[in-house]
């Protein structure tokens, strides 16, 4: 069994607080709220978003009911949170009416949950995110080298935590197939009220392509035929669902600097493969360029989130096509990092940014060699 980085929940419990956990489905927060109630000598009551009586109940701003409901218990854990209607506000009234309780609630949606808890509870939470297993926390099992021998299966089938544990390529195809075509879009039709997960699809298989790339929602538009707004939109959701994240430009110096254009990374690697069905192993691709930045992206926002390494991510890019893969802005410092799958592909730094930013730190090349010192 893997162990968490958020394994104990006790440092981020607060009486009176919420602790809201978001992350992707699947990705193990309820083993993570179950393997912490088994531990905990806190007098709890867990509960699902999934039933319909407490949906109704949370759900009724009835005080009376719902204070009878959660004062016989110090904590209160509610799983899958983002079922519930307004369960802001019913979070609100257990927290302001009951002393010293605390409460968990998780949720898989962060653009339904997080809209409903975001004014009732301001100044009333704490708030994680889980995401896929992350390198840093399978290194108590697995050493650098270790690791690194299998790295062509983390960027080909991801990091789920099923995926990690099955036995077989078959296995670990299957269960992606199954996280894409049943969790994923199932969370974002039924919230999103969008009738049909074509066009979402069709969506991510275009966005799987331009991995590394800057992605313009007018070319988006016309190759899905729908507006632009549209694309906007279901962008917005497919990143609040917790299936793709984007990195906007860097800009302060040069009219040549490309700013209107972001690039979208998926949260895991196993997840844009099964969008495209392309399981091939490393040797028989043209992708791995794009598998590799996504990988380094990803497990790098894994890495800063979970050790609160605070500060802004970017890409660099000119008009004339000089550019850098990641700009982290960080204590007024900024840091530019290149990525590069082949120890052997020389990369240097480009001369137009070492003219506009002078002070800006030493510029850094993340190879298949030296990547693990940058995400764990």
């Amino acid at each position: 069994m893997i162990t968490r980085f958020y394994e104990d929940l006790n440092p981020f419990l607060q009486e009176n607080r919420a602790l809201i956990i978001y992350g992707p489905r699947r990705v193990g927060k309820t083993t993570l709220l179950k393997s912490f109630l088994n531990k905990t000598a806190l007098k709890y009551k867990l509960d699902s978003g999934d039933n319909i009586r407490i949906q109704e109940l949370l759900s009724s701003q009835d005080f009376p009911r719902i204070i009878e409901y959660a004062k016989s218990a110090e904590l209160i854990v509610l799983d899958e949170a983002q079922l519930i209607p307004n369960i802001g506000m019913g979070i609100k009234i257990i927290v302001d009416q009951i002393p010293n309780i605390k409460v968990i609630a998780t949720g898989s949606s962060s653009f339904d949950l997080a809209n409903q808890i975001g004014e009732p509870l301001t100044g009333r939470k704490t708030t994680l995110t889980l995401y896929p297993i992350a390198q840093m926390e399978l290194m108590p099992k697995l050493n650098k080298y270790d690791l690194k021998q299998k790295l062509e299966e983390y960027l080909i089938f991801g990091s789920y935590p099923q995926v990690l544990t099955a036995k077989t390529k078959e296995e670990k195809v299957k269960i992606l197939e199954e996280l894409v075509n049943s969790y994923i879009f199932k969370d974002i039709l039924a919230l999103a009220q969008i009738k049909g997960s074509k066009v979402l699809l069709d969506l991510l298989k275009l966005l799987s392509f331009q991995v590394g790339s800057e992605v313009s929602l007018n070319e988006l538009a016309g190759g899905l035929v729908i507006d632009v707004k549209t694309v906007g939109r279901y962008l917005d959701l497919l990143e609040k669902s917790f299936i793709i994240h984007r990195l906007t430009a860097f800009s302060r110096n040069l009219r040549s600097e490309i700013t209107s254009k972001s690039k979208y990374y998926f949260f895991d690697n196993g997840i844009r493969n099964a969008v495209i069905s392309q399981f091939n192993t490393l040797d028989s691709r043209n992708d791995i360029g794009s598998l590799w930045e996504n990988f380094l992206i990803t497990e790098r926002m894994k890495k800063k989130s979970y050790k609160n390494i605070h500060g802004y991510s970017y890409f660099w890019r000119t008009y004339e096509q000089r550019e850098i893969d990641l700009i982290e802005e960080r204590n007024g410092k900024l840091f530019p990092y290149e990525f590069k799958w082949s120890v052997k592909n020389k990369a240097l730094v480009p001369k137009d940014w070492c003219t506009a930013y002078p002070q800006a730190e030493k510029f850094s090349v993340i190879t298949s060699d030296n990547y693990l010192n940058f995400i764990t």
